[in-house]
């Protein structure tokens, strides 16, 4: 007699090895969604999909490590989590990757769990198509239509114009025939009498010639006053430079800190222009522009990139081989701010010593655009500028005028301490202003301050 009970049993068990064989072979394939995020915030620095960076190319690297050294997930989940220790218990490969790509240490990753590691390994091996953009047609048949519209209307204008202007030339002739008839032979002979001499209407009308005279030569005087003092002023000066870079990209979109190419505006009298090296710390593993950024009208990806291999090319980089050529070609980059030499300004005095001083009187003299970084209060809101530009005269009055306005930060600990004495004298000698110290009450505008 058949157990039914006992078939049973044996299919309940036979579904349940199906359905947890399942669920664990899903486990081990991964998630390349969430693999795509992983990937992107902990191996983008170094790796890149279909190219080498600092380490291999990851796309597909899990049958490429099956096939070629015969070594499962298992030794890529100990790669991932410590490759120091797995070099160290002496493996073989993993000393050889480490060898090959100029030993260069990888980052440990002992936060990453081992479904983490599974999603971002199944990235690699199925890496999901990217979103298509969905693009509005309609307005581009719009315009079309609009096209032959605008064009009939341009041709009407110019018609209705040519006709406006040959009715009043035929106006002109037909007065200047009246104007002719109309003339008697007493206003002739007056026309041939009447004085035509310059002389003779000068020596006649003297005291007013002289008067005019006077006036054009005054106005004559402060139009050359006038562009002397404008002589090396170049206010709204932007060149175009050897290599293409959009401020608004890296300071604006990026967040990129000023200081952090300009270091030495913070601890030098000049904030120099970096060198391509400082460059190479991103643009090492950045090899093309993301598309999906800032883009500016007219620009294209071909166009940024561009750019990148023209830093490759100053410094001698071969982003195929990872490594430098030792052939460099030098950037001729050129200069948009430069202080006479006669004139001394130490940018760290302006940027520690002053910051706060300086953010405070610009946002109270513009309240409508506030700055948040020093720098900008002389050169303008660099964050937006695609191609940088003088934004400020840079002259003698301007810089004068910033230090009698620019109230000393007497919340400033030695400030406060320092300028004690000071501060309680011009409390007293004026009451209305509580005793406020400007730049120019403490030295700023001695001459050797700044000449020397």
């Amino acid at each position: 007699m058949i157990s039914w009970r006992k078939h049973y049993r044996q299919t309940l068990i036979a579904i349940g090895l199906l359905l947890s064989t399942s669920a664990s072979i899903y486990g081990q394939d991964g998630d390349p969604k969430n693999g795509e995020k992983l990937f992107k915030a902990n191996c983008t620095a170094c790796h890149a999909l279909d190219k080498q960076l600092v380490g291999p190319a990851l796309k597909g690297v899990v049958a490429r490590l099956e096939t070629e050294q015969g070594l499962g997930k298992d030794w890529l989940h100990k790669w991932i989590k410590n490759n120091k220790e797995l070099r160290a218990s002496g493996d073989k490969y993993a000393n050889e990757v480490f060898e090959k790509f100029n030993k260069t240490e990888m980052q440990l990753f002992p936060n990453l769990t081992d479904k983490d590691i599974d999603d971002i390994l199944a990235y690699t091996t199925n890496p999901p198509a990217p979103e298509e953009k969905k693009t509005d047609t309609a307005p581009a048949s719009d315009t079309n239509q609009a096209a032959p519209a605008s064009s009939t209307t341009t041709n009407v204008v110019i018609i209705s114009l040519l006709a406006i202007a040959g009715l009043l030339v035929w106006i002109l002739v037909k007065l200047r025939q009246l104007v002719k008839l109309g003339q008697s032979e007493d206003l002739a002979g007056l026309n041939e009498t009447r004085v035509k001499s310059f002389s003779e209407i000068y020596e006649k009308y003297h005291y007013i010639g002289k008067g005019l005279i006077a006036i054009l030569a005054l106005l004559a005087a402060y139009g050359v006053w006038n562009w002397i003092m404008w002589i090396g002023v170049y206010k709204g000066y932007k060149p175009e430079q050897p290599i293409y870079f959009s401020h608004k990209i890296h300071a604006g979109e990026q967040k990129i800190d000023c200081q952090l190419c300009h270091s030495s505006a913070k601890y030098g009298k000049v904030s120099e222009i970096p060198s391509m090296n400082v460059c190479m710390n991103c643009h090492r593993t950045i090899s093309e522009y993301n598309a999906e950024h800032y883009m500016e009208p007219g620009k294209d990806k071909a166009f940024y990139d561009g750019e990148i291999q023209k830093i490759y090319a100053a410094t001698g980089w071969d982003p195929a081989k990872q490594q430098y050529t030792g052939k460099t070609q030098p950037v001729e980059w050129t200069r948009i701010h430069n202080m006479p030499d006669f004139v001394y300004f130490n940018h760290a005095q302006h940027v520690v010593a002053g910051e706060q001083a300086i953010i405070n009187s610009f946002n109270k003299k513009n309240p409508n655009n506030k700055i948040d970084v020093v720098c900008k209060a002389c050169h303008g809101k660099i964050d937006t500028m695609n191609v940088v530009q003088m934004a400020n005269d840079f002259t003698m009055g301007w810089c004068i005028e910033c230090h009698r306005t620019t109230e000393v930060d007497m919340n400033n600990g030695y400030n406060k301490e320092y300028f004690k004495n000071l501060h309680d004298k011009l409390k007293k000698q004026y009451p209305k202003d509580g005793g406020k110290i400007t730049v120019d009450a403490i030295g700023g505008l001695e001459c050797g301050k700044c000449h020397y």
